[in-house]
């Protein structure tokens, strides 16, 4: 199994500046995680350059978290409640379930890659009409 590597698309974009480059980031922190998977096979053993790297991304996602939630919550966005259960979602899948205990190195790196390319995908189409009117001048 493969590391899955991803990039950003134009498609992706929600139409604000701010919000684009963390999602950038975060995808290239997913590249991280699988740079690191493809160095050595993505052997389950433990590995800290890869234990530093997730916890690097889980913090990254905390700080998105708050940072497109207080966007979302000033600028009045419609569905609160759905975004505030995406991030519940997350923070539950990442704090009990697509761990470095549970999942060998390749699989974590997928499940992630893949999360966060639904989540980017799913805020630019749920998010980039009001997200766009938000954009500082």
């Amino acid at each position: 199994m493969m590391p899955n590597r991803v990039q950003w698309d134009s498609h992706f974009s929600v139409g604000h500046e701010a919000m684009d480059d963390q999602h950038r980031q975060l995808l290239a922190q997913c590249n991280v995680l699988a740079d690191l998977c493809a160095a050595d096979g993505g052997n389950s053993g433990a590995d800290p350059a890869f234990k530093e790297a997730f916890d690097r991304l889980m913090a990254m996602a905390r700080e998105h978290f708050a940072a497109e939630e207080a966007l979302l919550v000033a600028g009045a966005y419609p569905e609160p409640e759905d975004y505030r259960c995406e991030i519940e979602e997350y923070e539950y899948l990442a704090a009990e379930i697509a761990t470095t205990e549970n999942f060998d190195r390749i699989e974590l790196q997928r499940f992630l890659a893949l999360w966060w390319i639904g989540h980017i995908m799913g805020a630019a189409q749920r998010q980039r009409d009001f997200l766009g009117r938000l954009q500082p001048a």
